[in-house]
């Protein structure tokens, strides 16, 4: 078997894969709102129960499973709970309202900028200055946002006040996303995080919605991008990204799945002719150097989260 100090090919191709996988999903949701009329609350809805279904079957059915186990403590089954409620259903509404909002490329970049939030958080907690490279990552996310949402000008937005907004809720929903769940993703696997997150949050979110209105119209496009959410932008995505962390590690996988808002911008001005200006490029390619340089970050603390976030990661 091959493993991080021999990494394959193989292992790269699957994470990129991955990636690029991702970002194609926020396209396929943009095409859905946009094209077909589908609420984005009937959509995250879905897709969680549906993809936090066959996620957690993968967990309960995987050798070695500990999808049970998580269930033993009293501790353990609150921090899931909350997981699934502040970090799986906020991560996943914010992230596909922003993208009803503006689109999937500029949601997706938007929404890169929560490793920095998460770097804040240590920050604080820790009663520490960042590194240098943090500093640095820190001006090129705000640098990168700025040029995103006015092309360089201080006088107006490109974009809409509500689609910045939410794209930086969704940006704080990753960073506790990506915080939350560490301790449990140090006692258990990420399918079994994952899988259980995905599922109780999509029953929550039923609560909490009208999921049984089938919105927009449905017809051969509309199953086949939705079908695409559920399948290559969540189930098989997540598994092949799991199985390339055994070949090239965490830190090298995390930096090939940078490339997703890239994918996302891509696909979004091919598709559906998004308009990408050179300052949203330029925005783009900070954000993207910005997760870059947090990653490659050797400090021991911050690790763990950011590792912990890319092991349990779902779009």
């Amino acid at each position: 078997m091959q493993n991080q100090n021999n990494p394959s090919a193989l292992g790269y191709i699957m994470a990129l894969s991955a990636a690029v996988m991702w970002g194609v999903s926020g396209t396929c949701a943009q095409y859905l709102f946009e094209e077909k009329g589908v609420s984005p609350s009937w959509l995250v809805c879905w897709r969680m129960v549906i993809a936090g279904s066959l996620l957690l079957a993968f967990a309960i059915f995987r050798k070695n499973s500990d999808a049970r186990l998580i269930w033993g403590k009293k501790r353990d089954i609150w921090e899931i709970l909350i997981f699934s409620t502040f970090g799986m259903v906020a991560v996943q509404f914010t992230y596909f309202y922003s993208i009803s909002l503006s689109n999937a490329a500029t949601a997706t970049v938007l929404q890169y900028v929560g490793p920095v939030f998460v770097v804040g958080f240590y920050a604080v907690k820790l009663r520490r200055l960042p590194k240098p490279n943090e500093y640095i990552a820190l001006a090129l996310a705000l640098t990168g946002t700025f040029l995103l949402v006015t092309h360089g000008s201080f006088e107006a937005l490109v974009i809409s006040e509500g689609a910045l907004l939410w794209g930086l809720l969704s940006a704080i929903s990753l960073a506790v996303y990506t915080i939350q769940p560490v301790q449990l993703l140090r006692r258990f696997s990420a399918p079994t995080v994952t899988g259980w997150g995905m599922f109780i949050g999509g029953l929550i979110y039923l609560l909490a919605s009208n999921p049984w209105y089938l919105s927009g119209t449905w017809d051969v496009g509309t199953f086949l991008a939705f079908a695409y959410i559920i399948l290559l932008g969540t189930v098989i995505p997540f598994s092949i990204f799991l199985a390339s962390l055994n070949s090239i590690g965490a830190q090298t996988a995390s930096l090939l799945c940078s490339v997703e808002p890239l994918s996302a911008a891509l696909v979004a001005v091919a598709w559906l002719g998004v308009t990408f200006t050179a300052m949203d490029w330029l925005g783009t390619f900070f954000v993207v150097i910005t997760v870059g340089l947090l990653t490659m970050s050797k400090r021991p603390v911050k690790l763990p989260a950011l590792r912990a976030f890319w092991k349990g990661k779902v779009r």
